[in-house]
């Protein structure tokens, strides 16, 4: 088989021929940032080609490659099909990124569905043969001994802790362990994914581990890992699930080391997640989740084993999954109604995750309205021409002024790249600075005179396309700009969102002055200041002094239900009593929607 050499390592990974490079790289667990799923339109995949045959530069690729780069061997790696041995050097290295894992924490009670209790076995006699079965039965009040509790075990007389769930024994451990119950909490996003370790018989939160979403690798969003199942159906679904399960074993592993215990410890799992990332958890079809009529395949509550999709836990550990809406309203949005009280709140609160996808809940007198709005991957960085996640060397804050342009970098590095709420800041920037039309469009050239400090920052190119430059660059960095292009990724995300807003008030009779609270959630709402929600237009202005942040509230509510099984229970219901909004269905909704794209005018 050929061999993938990649430098300066000199390690060698063996791949099967007529894949392309970035499926090779792919396979080899190597980092590759491929946001549009290996379609050839974001230039993201670059690497360097130090030898072997990569075969022509393709036409799409002298489109996005500049000619100093592609006579320098770099390529895009979702274009290149080698036809033998192949030397790369990669030019992106996976970075520590932000990840959100605190949120809004309501006062509930604990009783927790896991238990253990102490249990002595009597040896039997010629005259008292009670099976250690009944015994067990007897002293726990349980109904039922599952059958693996016993078969690991070499049953002798003695002392037992019996591990029980839902009236059932579900294992049982030599000697009494009832000092120990660990469970996990996790929120699975699109983009990160955060493990907290908690001790079940306090409530305290011992740690927490994050990450990118290891399915990264097969595409940045929803649709184009659900493309990736459709497009690979032999091994897709399995390769998504192994690349988030082992994550997420990883995680919880490095968590536990830290703070001295063992992943055979941990008795239950509780899940918040969309409901695509949920389907792709526990191995199943989520391709009818990407075409209409975006049915998903479940959307209950699931309480099974944590061994059958491969987590490593104590024996009998059991996964808990929250329970979806919709197709994309997921268990992660059933949670933040929950933990903010939704259903019993007064008077009219909007609930807004800010994400790949926005998903709206307006909770009007008891009445919870939902909506789905595809906002797409601009807001978190990606599909911008600079574009990054919120790691190291990302710009996440811009101020124009007449003494130049102020960065704020994460990291204080030198500037890689912008993030998502960089994207929107500067956006903001460029429309209260004159730059940028309310239309989205870049003012014509000539409009600032020679003396104007705007207009040593924006660029026409040979074809009159007009951009914004946001760095100088150096000897060893381009120039940093945000493109017309990029504004339009934005406008469009901003249009989806505020359609939505928009729509949900229409559909419950309400006007903007009846509007209490806007409680923001998620990882990328909570990076975003006020000013920049409401001055690109992604809420009214109106609002702005009734923004509230709430955090990850998706990991808050996969806690509360590791720690309550009423919990569980409120939120299953709560699931069922929120109605969807399908706004594509909606009347005249088009005209909405074109509406909400223009930008607001700044005084």
């Amino acid at each position: 088989m050929p061999l993938l050499k990649v430098m300066p390592e000199e390690k060698n990974y063996e791949f099967a021929s007529g894949k392309n490079l970035m499926e090779i790289m792919l396979d080899a667990g190597l980092f590759l940032d491929n946001a549009c799923g290996g379609k050839g339109l974001c230039g993201k995949c670059r690497v360097k080609v130090t030898g072997g045959d990569a075969g022509e530069v393709t036409e799409t690729e002298k489109g996005i490659l500049r000619e100093e780069e592609t006579a320098q061997g770099i390529r895009l790696a979702c274009l290149v099909v080698p036809s033998g041995d192949i030397s790369i050097e990669p030019l992106q290295h996976e970075k520590k990124h932000e990840v959100l894992a605190s949120g809004y924490m309501p006062d509930f009670d604990f009783d927790t569905d896991i238990r253990k209790q102490r249990v002595t076995i009597h040896k039997p006699t010629l005259e008292g043969q009670t099976p250690f079965e009944d015994q067990i039965l007897d002293e726990t009040g349980a109904s039922l001994l599952e059958y693996e509790a016993v078969s690991e075990h070499s049953m002798m007389p003695g002392e037992y802790t019996a591990v029980m769930h839902a009236g059932r024994v579900i294992a049982l451990e030599p000697g009494d362990t009832t000092d120990s119950l660990y469970g996990v909490a996790i929120d699975i996003g699109t983009t990160t994914v955060v493990c907290s370790l908690i001790d079940m018989l306090t409530g305290e939160e011992l740690g927490h581990a994050s990450e990118v979403n290891a399915q990264k690798f097969f595409g940045l969003d929803v649709l184009t890992r659900i493309t990736y199942e459709i497009e690979n159906p032999e091994d897709g679904r399995e390769k998504l699930q192994k690349a988030i399960v082992g994550s997420i074993n990883k995680m919880v592993r490095s968590v536990c080391e830290d703070k001295g215990i063992t992943q055979e410890q941990i008795y239950e799992f509780s899940v918040g997640a969309n409901c695509t990332m949920m389907h792709m958890l526990m191995g199943v079809d989520a391709r009818p989740i990407g075409k209409a009529p975006f049915a998903p395949v479940f959307a209950r509550a699931r309480d099974t084993a944590a061994k059958d999709i491969g987590l490593k836990a104590a024996a009998g550990a059991r996964l808990y999954c929250l329970p979806s809406v919709s197709a994309y309203i997921g268990a992660d949005i059933v949670a933040g109604a929950y933990v903010c009280d939704l259903k019993h709140r007064k008077g009219n609160v909007m609930f807004i995750d800010i994400g790949t996808n926005g998903e709206i809940v307006l909770a009007s007198n008891g009445r919870l309205l939902s909506c789905s709005c595809a906002a797409g991957p601009a807001l978190e960085g990606m599909n911008i021409s600079s574009g990054m996640r919120a790691a190291e060397g990302a710009i996440e804050d811009i101020h124009i002024n007449e003494d130049g342009i102020e960065l704020a970098v994460i990291g204080g590095a030198e500037p890689a790249g912008i993030c998502g709420s960089g994207i929107l800041t500067v956006t903001k920037e460029l429309l209260r600075t004159g730059i940028v039309r309310k239309t989205g469009a870049f003012v014509k050239a000539g409009k600032f005179g020679e003396d104007d400090y705007r207009s040593k920052y924006i660029k026409v190119d040979e074809e009159g396309k007009r951009s914004f430059r946001m760095t100088e660059g150096s000897a060893d960095t381009e120039p940093l700009y945000i493109t017309q292009g990029d504004i339009r990724q934005v406008q469009l995300a901003k249009g989806a969102i505020l359609s939505g807003f928009m729509a949900l008030m229409k559909k419950a009779g309400i006007g903007m002055e009846d509007l209490d609270r806007v409680l923001i959630a998620g990882q990328f709402g909570a990076h975003l200041p006020a000013d920049s929600i409401t001055g690109t237009g992604i809420l009214p202005f109106e609002v702005e002094d009734r923004i509230e942040y709430v955090g990850n509230t998706s990991k808050t509510g996969a806690y509360m239900a590791l720690m309550s099984g009423d919990v569980k229970r409120g939120m299953e219901e709560l699931a069922h009593e929120m109605d969807y909004l399908e706004l594509g269905a909606t009347e005249n909704y088009e005209r909405l929607l074109s509406e909400c794209l223009i930008f607001p005018t700044f005084k």
